[in-house]
């Protein structure tokens, strides 16, 4: 017997065998002490006062088996159920969409549920035909290259209609830093804007590398080489960094962004729900912040740190200048009627301001208008995103010039009281008009 078990029937036993040692002949179950057994066994006497009944015969527990009817994922596997079957099988993601919901349990219950409802993934596609070569990786130094990228996202409304929505993404090819931002369309204006914001968010590098975009290249000369889009070449020169195009047809080249824009969709995405873009831009800042300053085990270090103590040392740091503003703040034509329109909204504009063309910045929650020399700030208007159009305070009212006294008034007159008119037919009274005697 093993005296060290922890088999509550082998200590029972060596315990019974102990003591009918001690007590010989005379003894019996009944007159077992049982003082001197929870000294023994150290089991309380309650316990062995019910084991007594039994005659110290250990019974399975009636609830063994058995599983709850509630536990601590009751209430969230629809949630879950629905993320399965949209493909959704990281199971960090589930544990964070979730935990916003006020799931309190752990990881480790929601990788099991995952493993017990596999049924619910949609089975992946098989690969018929071979893929041909294999892609070869390329390293950068620190600081030298950038990619970016747009991707494209289905938006739908509480109406039930459906947008487009363009998410800019931008990553650094050495350490793998990143920033996303979302606009309501890929227009050059908005890639100008991504641009800016990520070279603020993660500094200037000697080159960029993308593909054929048409607000980049417009073709090719005779010799091969890209025929810049003039605008772009404009922005290449002021912002003071270098353009460098990948092959066509050939997503390996800048594999490290294709893969962020499909990791935005997977893990950023899923199961998101937001009220503005200005709200998506904010979540999806904080989501860059986590990711940049988390461990990634594959490149085995930290993005963040790897940025901050290799890649800055070589990519420039953005100064802001009259020239880079202009491009964070694109030219509108103002309408007849005193508005502008950005991002599918009209805004107001005061009526004092008298040219046909102003210039407009989102910023956060606001919307700013200056004017188009962006020497001074026309209006400012909250960014509801309703589609109402948002109209200025002055933007019709016309206030006329009035002058105001300039020294104290002393010059006095009275007003009498005003008489009450006389009704049509008063004057048509003869009798007032006789002079009666006596």
């Amino acid at each position: 017997m093993n005296i060290n078990s922890n088999d509550l029937e082998d200590i029972l036993a060596h315990a019974l065998a102990t003591i009918k040692r001690k007590m010989g002949e005379s003894y019996s179950i009944e007159k077992v002490n049982l003082a001197e057994l929870h000294r023994i066994t150290g089991i309380s006497r309650a316990k062995l006062r019910r084991l007594k009944k039994n005659g110290f015969v250990v019974k399975p527990n009636g609830n063994k088996g058995k599983k709850s009817d509630k536990t601590v994922l009751s209430g969230y596997e629809g949630v879950i159920n629905n993320l399965l079957k949209g493909n959704v099988t990281n199971s960090e993601v589930i544990y964070e969409r979730i935990q916003t919901l006020g799931y309190t349990g752990g990881l480790t219950t929601i990788k099991n549920y995952i493993s017990e409802n596999k049924f619910l993934i949609p089975a992946p596609r098989e690969i018929v035909s071979p893929q041909g070569n294999r892609g070869r990786r390329y390293h950068t130094g620190p600081g030298e290259n950038y990619q970016m990228d747009w991707g494209f996202v289905k938006v739908n409304t509480p109406e039930g209609a459906s947008y487009q929505c363009a998410c800019f993404a931008m990553i650094c090819h050495h350490c793998g830093e990143r920033y996303i931002e979302f606009f309501p369309n890929a227009r050059q204006e908005n890639l100008f804007i991504g641009m800016i914001h990520a070279f603020i968010y993660m500094g200037i590098p000697e080159n960029v590398l993308t593909d054929n975009m048409k607000s980049v290249v417009i073709g090719r000369d005779v010799e091969g080489n890209p025929i810049w889009q003039k605008d772009y070449e404009i922005f290449m020169k002021t912002i003071g960094f270098h353009t460098k195009l990948c092959k066509c047809r050939h997503p390996f080249t800048k594999g490290k962004v294709e893969r962020l824009v499909r990791f935005v969709k997977e893990n950023f995405i899923v199961g998101r729900t937001f009220g503005n873009i200005t709200d998506l831009n904010c979540d999806a800042l904080i989501w860059c912040n986590e990711q940049n300053g988390r461990y990634h085990r594959a490149m085995d270090y930290v993005p963040a740190e790897v940025h901050s103590n290799e890649c800055m040392h070589v990519a420039e740091i953005l100064t802001m200048t009259a020239e880079i503003m202009k491009y964070l703040c694109p030219v509108r034509k103002i309408s007849f009627d005193g508005f502008v329109n950005y991002e599918g909204r009209r805004f107001g504009v005061p009526y004092t301001y008298t040219r046909k063309t102003c210039r407009v910045m989102r910023k956060d929650f606001y919307l700013y208008i200056y004017d188009t020399d962006l020497t001074h700030q026309i209006a400012v208007h909250n960014i509801t995103w309703s589609r109402k159009d948002s109209y200025a305070h002055d933007q019709y009212a016309i206030k006329e010039p009035e002058e105001l006294p300039t020294a104290p008034v002393k010059a006095v007159i009275t007003q009498k009281k005003e008489t009450v008119p006389a009704r049509g037919f008063e004057k048509f009274d003869f009798g007032k008009m006789v002079k009666w005697n006596g």
